[in-house]
């Protein structure tokens, strides 16, 4: 299972939201560019970029995500904004690994499978739920289906994978919010990344075993210090297999 520890910006600043409340960010007085050498230097073999302004549509950190993509030194996933086929080819011809997708895909589906097909393995699925609804728009409008009918639409599209979050993460029962996730990844090919789940490094082992979640976006908790990033990678390798001691 991969894991991507994952930098929220906002005024250029490294932020965490609370049930998508974009006007309540926590900010981390930490600098974003040696944050993102620091998750390299720990054995990250990718990391996630979230721009909240542009997800907002209030500017963007575009210079500052250019430096952490040259600095951080693995493959940087970003998120936040993309709304156009311009803003996605601008970000891939740039040097991001994979541009994930949401509110485009809500609004204009056809496009989103023709830059799949386009760009294979670098486009990702943002498939945001609260309450049983996929939201759109930076978490702000409640759209008409279900997760279900929303992953059936983009099942033959060839995705890098599906980021699936659970906006509701101030819940206290961790196991729900995990059994959301798993529920869904059950039900298409592409290979699921959970977000809104990891406080803790159990977390992390627990998330390990549920089948086709093939990674984990981890951000609140790495600012707070509550995961070791180190110690996260280490639990997130696949276990070796006992085998038959033949004499």
């Amino acid at each position: 299972m991969i894991i991507y520890p994952t930098i929220e910006l906002k005024d250029g600043k490294c932020v965490s939201l609370s049930r998508g409340r974009l006007e309540e960010p926590e900010i981390w007085h930490v600098d974003p560019v040696e944050t993102a050498r620091g998750f390299a230097h720990a054995g990250a073999s990718w990391m996630h970029v979230t721009d909240i302004d542009a997800l907002a549509g209030e500017g963007d950190n575009n210079e500052l995500i250019e430096e952490i993509i040259r600095a951080a030194g693995i493959p940087v996933q970003i998120g936040g904004g993309f709304r156009s086929r311009e803003r996605v080819t601008q970000w891939i011809d740039r040097g991001a690994g994979r541009v994930v997708i949401g509110t485009m895909a809500v609004h204009d589906p056809d496009l989103l499978r023709e830059l799949a097909k386009y760009y294979p393995d670098q486009i990702v699925l943002a498939l945001d739920v609260f309450q049983d609804h996929v939201m759109a728009d930076g978490w702000r409008m409640a759209c008409a289906f279900s997760p279900e009918v929303y992953l059936r639409a983009f099942e033959s599209a060839p995705l890098a994978g599906v980021i699936v979050t659970d906006i509701d993460a101030d819940i206290a029962d961790q196991d729900g919010r995990i059994g959301v996730i798993s529920g869904l990844a059950a039900q298409t090919r592409h290979p699921v990344i959970a977000r809104g789940t990891v406080r803790n490094t159990d977390d992390v082992a627990r998330l390990k075993y549920v089948n086709n979640i093939a990674g984990t976006l981890i951000g609140r908790a790495l600012m707070s210090r509550d995961i070791d990033l180190a110690e996260a990678l280490a639990v997130a390798q696949p276990a070796p297999e006992p085998t038959a001691d033949f004499q």
